[in-house]
């Protein structure tokens, strides 16, 4: 519920279309949110329950009807009375005008009234659950698209380290080949080997656009839109799985799921008391007024109120109500069924997605130190180079063993973070 609270405040937050500098995290959130289509579906939908969830709708409240007719109708006459008397004319006129205001209440129907209310209560209330499935959804995409872009451009923070030794690497050897002091060979090799780095830059530089355009897709921006990203990645390692365990049943989609066995629960009450008496009160007013130009009777005209008690009770209909009874309530253990399947999916999900988390963060420290040297050994093994006692072979190896450290390195920090925000989404505790 807080987090359908969240997204009504997150609503009345400006937001213009005006580029901004650098685009945060709370930012990104607070857009998705404020543009989201799939939550302005489930706000409809959450509005449609609301209006429904009313005693008239359950048929609760009193029924007030009004019918009025007036016809006018043109006959031949031709009557012979007992006391001797004929009436005979053509194309005489008759008015007949009813008019009837009738009320009735609903005083009892096995209960079918407050099962329907409770039912139509119980559908706002998953409609809301439903909101906040959506919500959590939402932020852990945009959380796990904004770090993907994070990561990707950290990437790309290694490589220009590489170009930057690539260069030094070619500029050395231009001037050693200047003194007679390098050959083709190692000219060749060099600029080889800084083209790559060079289209290895321009590939990177394109996963990065790519995974900024789906984070507009995901804050329903233009997908042409400029945005920059300058944040890091930052793992909460306080996570502990019995925690998010015991928190799964704040789920929203479990939430959801429970709810469907309340509703399907009280559909069974409403099929049940189908086959119980049902009890109307009735009331009413009538006016009758009925005038012919010829004829026996060439005015009658009655009015006044009524009052009256209705009851109805089904005594067979070919089972039909029993057997609509039984087929709700196997819907009730179908929806507790499902639910149980939600749990044990989301349990299972939730163990996996830990183990993630935990082998991402001890091998994050290890490649931490592993990043450490093989920074260090590059620039060793650059000054080695640069002095002639390390070969170009060398220099070359000490390079993609920085590369793959550095890749390795962001690989696993966003594993980890997003293995952490999985786990927060499951149990229903991602927030800003």
């Amino acid at each position: 519920m807080k987090h359908a609270v969240l997204y009504i405040l997150l609503l009345s937050i400006p937001f213009t279309n005006k580029a901004q500098d650098v685009l945060r995290l709370p930012d990104a959130v607070n857009i998705s949110l404020k543009n989201s289509l799939d939550i302005q579906l489930q706000k409809n939908t959450i509005d449609a329950n609301t209006i429904l969830n009313n005693y008239g709708v359950a048929g609760g409240l009193p029924l007030v009807t009004t019918t009025i007719n007036d016809n006018e109708q043109v006959s031949n006459i031709n009557q012979k009375l007992n006391t001797g008397t004929t009436i005979s004319r053509n194309g005489a006129s008759t008015n007949a005008l009813t008019v009837g205001v009738a009320g009735s209440i609903l005083l009892y129907n096995g209960h079918r009234v407050i099962a329907t209310k409770s039912r139509l209560a119980q559908l706002e209330k998953q409609s809301r659950q439903q909101l906040n499935s959506r919500v959590q959804n939402i932020m852990a995409d945009v959380m796990t698209g904004y770090y993907d872009i994070v990561r990707q451009q950290s990437y790309m923070k290694t490589i220009d380290r590489s170009i930057d030794i690539a260069q030094q690497k070619l500029n050395i050897v231009k001037v050693r080949q200047d003194v007679g002091l390098a050959n083709n060979a190692d000219l060749f090799q060099a600029q080889t080997d800084l083209n790559t780095l060079l289209q290895s830059k321009e590939s990177q530089q394109l996963i990065v656009n790519q995974a900024k355009t789906e984070l507009l897709r995901l804050l329903t921006l233009k997908a042409d839109s400029s945005i920059a990203v300058e944040d890091s990645i930052v793992v909460d390692q306080s996570i502990s799985l019995d925690a998010i365990l015991n928190s799964l049943n704040k789920n929203a989609d479990i939430l959801a799921a429970d709810d469907q066995v309340r509703i399907n629960e009280f559909i069974v009450k409403e099929t049940a008391a189908l086959r119980y008496p049902s009890i109307r009160a009735n009331t009413g007013f009538n006016f009758s007024r009925s005038q012919a130009a010829a004829g026996q009777l060439l005015l009658n005209q009655s009015y006044g109120p009524y009052v009256g008690v209705g009851i109805s009770i089904p005594i067979y209909n070919g089972s039909a109500y029993k057997r609509q009874q039984k087929v709700a309530e196997i819907n009730v253990k179908n929806a507790e069924l499902d639910k149980q399947i939600l749990l044990r999916d989301y349990s299972a999900q939730v163990v996996k997605s830990f183990q993630s988390y935990t082998a991402a963060l001890k091998q994050l420290e290890t490649e931490k130190i592993n990043y450490d040297v093989s920074s260090k050994l590059v620039d060793v093994v650059l000054k080695r180079f640069q002095a002639k006692v390390a070969t170009i072979v060398d220099l070359k190896n000490a390079q993609q063993s920085f590369e793959e450290s550095g890749y390795r390195l962001v690989n696993l920090n966003y594993a980890a973070k997003a293995a952490e925000i999985e786990l927060k989404r499951l149990a229903n505790m991602l927030s800003l």
